[in-house]
């Protein structure tokens, strides 16, 4: 959402989260009532913001939030912790605008941590936790009341909210007031005490007025219903369809990838850096002995390449987990949905894109074979090993948290398919026993179709005499695509294509369900 404007933001929101029902003019009509009610006029068209770009206020940020909840009038409005990272005035100021909206009807329940007294007194109920138990729930005007008849007098000029802290952890002035006028209370007995202040705490509020009333109208809540042990499912349910959901989130990405062009900026300039590289490097090959181990290295490194620049791809599902929960559960969007849209940017934008440059550029500066044909089979085979890299990637990043990590794991996963490339140890000298592992081997498959599509029909003995050549040495490319135990026949050629394919599969299918059963509820 960073790179969008406020506007956008919230007709996204109501794109999505408002049933079909309702016509594109109230949806555009409810986003602008609700710009106004949010006080948001001024910064309307202006962007979020990202750790790269400079966007609204914090205060204006979490109003932003806020507005794309209430999009659908929701009765109660559930927040955690809406003034984290704000200023004073900032989370007054957005605290009074949760006091309005309480006022006109609306039920909010917020967690929030030592407020100053400005916003604590605009608070109508609290409740207090020690531990995950209940030490207070009631009025928050008659609170200060209740702890000084069970022993707890807050200070004058003292805030409610950082005392009652100090009681709930056992640190309080009240108590130590208290206990100033005893003498002879050594240490030992007054720490002690304090670890006992927890369980006193919960006696007493089980002994007062406010627990019996909230006892009593939860039991009449609750009469006559059944009550299971086992654990409710949770249905998400979705006021569109999926491709009204498709059209919106896609419409998303690509705005937040033509807006933000940094990283696809940068993929492509390195891409084309390396590919004036290697372009430099095997400069013009030659047709002889020369010519055939430049080919070959030529071809392993873009191989490689292409492996190695899938890393970019692991924190595709990383950077925007938490909103990806947080939008999934609230009935925006469909697993599935924001998995295609994911998967079509990040193919066209980070993957096709820089492969077409690659190609474009060092197949004809290494000078390799002349043919249109040759070419297309080239780009495409370089495309195919980028796309079933960056599947692998996803897979294995899909479920982490920590981009490193993940980058860790993909990184010795090319390490050994490397090895199994084809290059550094010759595939068919391999134990029976370790052969198996070819076939799980991305650059394997990618660099045997490019063999194949270079070598076939090259003469690297030229005029020489070949009854003079030293045994072992190949003289045609097909004579080296079998030393080395490739298959170059039509269909040796598609059989490594099929197997890039099915294997991106395989890895986007898993990556897919670590996203559909990631934990979302806590």
């Amino acid at each position: 959402m960073g790179t969008l404007t406020v506007r956008e933001n919230f007709t996204f929101s109501a794109a999505l989260r408002l049933p079909a029902s309702v016509s594109q003019e109230e949806k555009e009509q409810k986003v602008e009532k609700l710009i106004q009610e949010l006080g948001l006029e001024r910064v309307a068209n202006s962007r979020v913001g990202t750790q790269l770009i400079r966007g609204i206020s914090g205060g204006e940020r979490k109003r932003t939030n806020i507005g794309m909840e209430l999009i659908i009038d929701p009765p109660v409005l559930f927040l955690d912790e809406p003034t984290t990272g704000l200023d004073a005035s900032t989370a007054n100021s957005v605290l009074l605008l949760l006091k309005r909206m309480a006022n006109s009807g609306r039920t909010i329940i917020l967690s929030i941590h030592q407020p100053r007294y400005s916003i604590y007194r605009l608070f109508d109920s609290l409740t207090l936790l020690v531990h995950g138990k209940q030490v207070y729930h009631g009025s928050a005007q008659t609170a200060l009341d209740y702890f000084s008849e069970i022993g707890y007098t807050c200070e004058p000029h003292n805030n409610p909210a950082d005392f009652f802290l100090d009681i709930i952890n056992g640190d309080s002035s009240a108590l130590a007031l208290n206990s100033k006028e005893e003498e002879g209370v050594d240490s030992d007995v007054s720490s002690s005490s304090m670890l006992g202040i927890e369980d006193k705490l919960v006696q007493e509020y089980r002994k007062c007025s406010q627990y019996r009333e909230t006892r009593a109208e939860l039991e009449r809540i609750t009469e006559g219903k059944k009550s299971s042990s086992s654990s409710r499912s949770r249905t998400i349910t979705y006021k569109t369809g999926f491709f009204t959901q498709f059209r919106w989130v896609l419409k998303r990405t690509f705005q937040n990838l033509l807006l933000n062009p940094q990283t696809s900026v940068a993929q492509i300039a390195v891409t084309l850096f390396l590919a004036l590289i290697v372009g430099f490097i095997f400069f013009g090959v030659k047709n002889d002995a020369s010519g055939l181990q430049n080919r070959i290295g030529a071809l392993f490194f873009v191989t490689i390449n292409q492996c190695f620049s899938s890393l970019s791809s692991a924190e595709l599902f990383i950077t925007e987990r938490k909103l990806f929960i947080h939008e999934y559960i609230s009935g925006y969007y469909r697993v599935s949905v924001y998995f295609l849209c994911k998967m079509l940017s990040d193919i066209i934008a980070l993957r096709m894109i820089p492969a077409i440059v690659f190609s474009c550029v060092s197949y004809f500066m290494i000078g390799l074979k002349p043919t249109v044909a040759a070419f297309f089979t080239f780009m495409f085979s370089v495309t195919m090993v980028a796309y079933t890299a960056t599947a692998m990637a996803l897979a294995i990043a899909a479920d982490q948290t920590v981009v490193a990590i993940a980058n860790i794991f993909i990184t010795i996963a090319y390490i050994f398919m490397m090895i199994f490339a084809g290059l550094l140890v010759n595939l068919p000298s391999i134990s029976s026993w370790l052969a198996w592992l070819k076939y799980f081997s991305i650059p394997r498959y990618g660099l045997a179709a490019l063999q194949i599509n270079e070598f076939t029909g090259l003469n690297f003995c030229g005029s020489i005499n070949t009854t003079n050549f030293p045994a072992g040495i190949a003289c045609t490319g097909e004579e080296f695509l079998d030393n080395q135990g490739v298959d170059w026949s039509t269909w040796g050629l598609w059989q490594n294509h099929v197997a890039l394919g099915v294997m991106t599969f395989c890895f986007l299918t898993i990556a897919y369900l670590k996203l559909r059963f990631i934990r979302k509820f806590t």
